[in-house]
């Protein structure tokens, strides 16, 4: 027994997708910290760089829609742990100064389509989304202030066998 799909119905799942062509490709535009870049291909540089509104991906001008989409996203991917490592520092300063914590949480990158821009993980994580580097600077702030705000109070020192140390 085969099953036939209506051919109005495979219409309306395929006309979710663009066509990658139509979204990666030299001169589209990209979001980064709430504005646009635009990609500009080239084979003169070795690593991406980005100059103003632009970023130059070393790829040449034939380069296949996967390709400048893989390039691109990895820039991405490196330009958010970067950035939201800084705002996580400065943030978590702020709040250092306000209370007696003393570390610095770590970064962990989400990938996952759907959920929240940052999430308190573990007592010391905060699992921020990679997207989250397409918003306004102004944003990722208050997300990353918020997942601080929601991470567990430090705990009191531990000793050797796990014990609580005496304070006083």
């Amino acid at each position: 027994m085969t099953s036939r799909r209506d051919p109005q119905f495979a219409l309306r799942l395929d006309a979710g997708q663009p066509d990658p062509a139509e979204v990666w490709h030299d001169g589209a535009t990209l979001d980064y910290l709430g504005g646009k870049l635009r990609l500009l291909l080239g084979t003169e540089q070795r690593d991406a760089i980005r100059c103003g509104d632009t970023l130059s991906l070393p790829l040449p001008p034939q380069a296949s829609p996967r390709q400048i989409q893989d390039r691109a996203e990895a820039w991405l991917r490196e330009e958010a742990t970067r950035v939201l490592q800084q705002v996580i520092e400065q943030k978590f300063v702020e709040r250092r100064a306000a209370s007696a914590a003393s570390y610095t949480p770590r970064l962990a990158l989400s990938f996952a389509a759907r959920g929240h821009w940052v999430e308190a993980q573990a007592p010391n994580t905060l699992r921020c989304n990679w997207r989250l580097i397409q918003q306004p600077l102004p944003a990722i702030e208050q997300a990353i202030a918020r997942g601080i705000a929601a991470l567990p109070p430090e705990q009191a020192g531990l000793d050797l066998f796990g014990m609580p140390t005496a304070t006083g």
